[in-house]
């Protein structure tokens, strides 16, 4: 699927930096001046959020950049693009502490489920204040928008969403439609800030049917003790 995913990217002017095309072997040999990329959980993720159905929850994306609101790391932001086969989406989920922009980078329709969220984490019927492209808008909690290639939604704090793809002029990959979108947001800290309503796990074990030929963001093994010359 990362195979795919860079492919997709490509089509759509989506360009990944070095570090996303590093092999595990690569990795291994890798020293200490790869640590934001280690520490900040940046690059591939690949997830079925436990729910063993990749082709409806599931998610591969990557991430370019994110800060951890430390003196070390103070980047007050992240940046991830998302893979979307059409109809593939996570469960749904609220952030208490992110807000986001999500972007449909691609040439099909993105559509998203909104919901607010009462202070127990569950559904609310309160309506919902959002922007698309800074244009306010309210949608009823449990309701639906769609997002047409460029256009893009700003979720804050406690907003209940799923997202996909869906339909337009996406990239045909052995019968199946992809199209891509990207997210923009605060500090990213997927560990802790993901609230899933059905309580699904954001980084389930992983058992390997293949030799493994790259690293998840999530992997990544210690800095290599490299000989002069290397970073």
């Amino acid at each position: 699927m990362i195979e795919i995913a860079m492919r997709v990217f490509e089509e759509f002017g989506m360009r990944l930096p070095p570090f996303a095309f590093m092999t595990a072997e690569e990795w291994n040999r890798a020293g200490a001046g790869y640590r934001e990329i280690r520490d900040c959980a940046l690059g591939w993720d690949v997830t079925d959020f436990g729910m063993n159905d990749f082709n409806l929850y599931g998610r591969v994306l990557f991430t370019l950049r994110n800060g951890k609101n430390n003196d070390r790391y103070p980047k007050s932001y992240a940046e991830k693009f998302i893979l979307d086969p059409e109809g593939q989406r996570a469960p749904a989920h609220f952030h208490k502490r992110k807000r986001e922009d999500i972007i449909n980078r691609g040439k099909g329709v993105i559509v998203i489920d909104l919901a607010s969220s009462a202070p127990d984490g569950q559904p609310d019927t309160r309506p919902l204040e959002i922007a698309i492209d800074g244009v306010a808008r309210t949608v009823r909690s449990g309701g639906r928008v769609s997002l047409r290639p460029g256009e893009s939604i700003h979720l804050e704090p406690g907003v209940i969403h799923s997202f996909w793809g869906e339909g337009g002029d996406g990239i045909v990959i052995d019968g199946v439609r992809y199209g891509a979108s990207g997210e923009v947001s605060s500090v990213c800290d997927d560990v802790n800030d993901n609230f899933f309503l059905n309580r699904a796990p954001r980084f389930p074990e992983i058992e390997e049917d293949a030799p493994r030929n790259r690293y998840l963001c999530q992997e990544y093994p210690p800095a290599a003790r490299l000989q002069e010359g290397g970073k």
